[in-house]
């Protein structure tokens, strides 16, 4: 009878807890207030969820009530969740400073634009806000996946049809429909609109200039020929944002948390043969004094040739909270429905 096949052993990140502890420590000595962290690989996101992580590390904190700075790291997520993030770290500040030492893009850049300052450090930057979306209506991609669709991509193709094809008595919206469903095209200007409101209302948590947040929300949303193009230190100046630059020690004390947590979300992908895989990667990581909360894929991927796509299997994600008890660690899953 022949041997049943072994299943490869999968392979998991280390969990770097007290090296980040020791860091967010010296950080908060230089800045002499508390530090959270924001942290995501490229799997990561901001979400909803990160905003009961968030709570759960607020409501805890020893003393509640002061200026409180803000790490952030990440290539962004949902400009709805940004804003409930901000909503809830204002609770719990009167002042909050973010602070951006590297890649700090789209709703991460929401998220930055509800501190009261921003201190940028000389690899970072913010990018644009204009809103792309995957609809279940959207184009498919060569593999098959649903592709995004931005409202500067569709105004850009119109605005190329009407200097180009003059002449024409087609209509370029009309023409763009056998590529792009109406429905698509309604939910981009809609989600565009949303992205511009969610900026307006996210500044006006420190800012009562108005017509100077208006500026600066149709800056972020209309004014770039990429929503990646990175906005330095600079930019940021002439946009009109209070930023400064990072204090050379705290950039450094920065750039060494992001080393940890680059090692802890180091790819950790197990393969069983050429159609199955196994990821177990931690995506994101959220962090203050005494207390850590990471989220951690844990799912089989199948490859099903006759759709031309991966298929997610077994798909046990979860977050995961870090805590000193007695001077031991401790972890425990903590549960979000």
């Amino acid at each position: 009878m022949p041997k049943a096949k072994r299943r490869a052993k999968i392979q998991a990140p280390p969990v770097l807890f007290a090296e980040s502890q020791k860091l967010i420590a010296r950080l908060e000595a230089e800045l002499g207030m508390p530090l959270l962290s924001y942290w995501s690989s490229t799997n990561g996101s901001v979400c909803q969820d990160d905003v009961v992580v968030l709570y759960e590390l607020c409501r805890n904190m020893p003393n509640p009530g002061q200026p409180l700075s803000l790490f952030i790291k990440s290539s962004g997520g949902s400009g709805r969740a940004a804003l409930r993030i901000t909503h809830l770290l204002r609770q719990y500040a009167p002042r909050l400073s973010a602070l951006v030492p590297l890649e700090c893009a789209s709703a991460a850049t929401m998220m930055a634009l509800g501190a009261d300052d921003i201190r940028m450090g000389p690899l970072a930057f913010l990018t644009a806000v204009d809103t792309s979306i995957r609809h279940e209506l959207s184009p498919n991609d060569i593999d098959n996946e649903l592709v995004s669709v931005s409202q500067d991509e569709l105004y850009r193709v119109i605005r190329l049809w009407e200097q180009h094809g003059k002449g024409s008595e087609q209509n370029p919206v009309g023409a763009l429909m056998p590529f792009v469903h109406p429905l698509v095209i309604g939910a981009v200007e809609r989600a565009s609109s949303l992205s511009t409101r969610l900026c307006r209302e996210i500044l006006s948590y420190h800012t009562r200039d108005m017509s100077a947040a208006e500026r600066i929300a149709n800056v972020l949303n209309a004014a770039y020929p990429s929503h990646d193009y990175p906005i330095t230190l600079r930019e940021a100046e002439r946009i009109g944002l209070n930023v400064s630059a990072l204090a050379p020690a705290v950039n450094e004390l920065l750039l060494q948390l992001n080393a940890v947590y680059s090692e802890m979300g180091q790819r950790a992908v197990t393969d069983f043969d050429e159609h199955n895989y196994h990821n177990h990667e931690i995506a994101s990581i959220i962090e203050r004094s005494g207390s850590m909360f990471y989220y951690q894929l844990e799912k089989d991927w199948h490859y099903r040739k006759e759709e031309r796509r991966w298929t997610a299997l077994n798909d046990n994600s979860h977050w995961t909270r870090v805590e000193l008890s007695a001077g031991k660690q401790k972890s425990s899953v903590f549960h979000i429905r």
